[in-house]
C-alpha cells in the first residue's frame, strides 16, 4: 500500500507540474532512443547480410537523430509527443465508435460508444489548442495515469489486508504482529 501512496503522490506532482513532467519525459525518451541507436548499430555487426546491416545502421542513425533532438531540445520532443497523443486519441475514438456501432446488438455497447466519443473530444480539444496544449498535455495525461495506477495499488493493498483479516481465525488475530 505504501508503494501505491508514493506513486499517487508522484502522479499528483506530475499533474501539478505538467510542463516539467513533459520535458522530463521528453529527455527520458530521447535517452532511450539513443540507447536504441547504439543497440541497432551494434546489431549491424551481427546481421547476416549487407542489407540487414545497412538497415540496422540506418535505423540506428534515425534513432540517434531523434534521441539527440529530444534531449537537446525537449520542447521539440514534447510537441512531438503531443501530436502522437492527438493521433492516438483520434484513432482510438474512431475504432471504439466503429466497434460500438458494429456491436450495438450487445449489452453495454453504449459504454464503448461513450469511450470513443470522449477520445475524439480529447483529440479535438488537444488539436484545437495546439501548440499551446503541448505545454501541459503530456504531463497531465502521464500524471493522471500514474495517479490512477497509485490509487489502484492502494485499493489492491486495502483489499488484500481485508482478505487476510477475514482468513485469520479470531483466536489468532492478537498474534499477527
Amino acid at each position: 500500500m505504501a508503494v501505491g501512496i508514493i506513486i499517487s503522490i508522484l502522479g499528483i506532482l506530475a499533474i501539478l507540474f505538467p510542463f516539467v513532467t513533459g520535458l522530463s519525459l521528453s529527455v527520458l525518451l530521447g535517452a532511450l532512443l539513443v540507447v536504441g541507436a547504439i543497440v541497432h548499430v551494434a546489431h549491424a555487426f551481427s546481421a547476416g547480410s549487407f542489407w540487414g546491416a545497412l538497415w540496422q545502421v540506418l535505423l540506428g542513425i534515425l534513432y540517434g537523430i531523434a534521441g539527440i533532438s529530444f534531449m537537446a531540445n525537449p520542447v521539440i520532443g514534447l510537441t512531438t509527443l503531443t501530436i502522437l497523443a492527438i493521433a492516438f486519441f483520434f484513432v482510438d475514438g474512431i475504432v471504439e465508435i466503429a466497434w460500438a456501432v458494429a456491436g450495438r446488438d450487445n449489452r453495454g455497447w453504449l459504454w464503448l460508444l461513450g469511450s470513443g466519443i470522449i477520445s475524439l473530444l480529447l483529440a479535438g480539444m488537444l488539436w484545437i489548442g495546439f501548440p499551446a496544449t503541448a505545454v501541459w498535455a503530456v504531463g497531465v495525461l502521464f500524471g493522471v495515469n500514474v495517479l490512477v495506477t497509485g490509487l489502484s495499488l492502494i485499493g489492491l493493498g486495502m483489499a488484500s489486508r481485508r482478505a487476510a483479516r477475514e482468513e485469520t481465525p479470531a483466536g489468532e488475530r492478537g498474534r499477527e504482529a
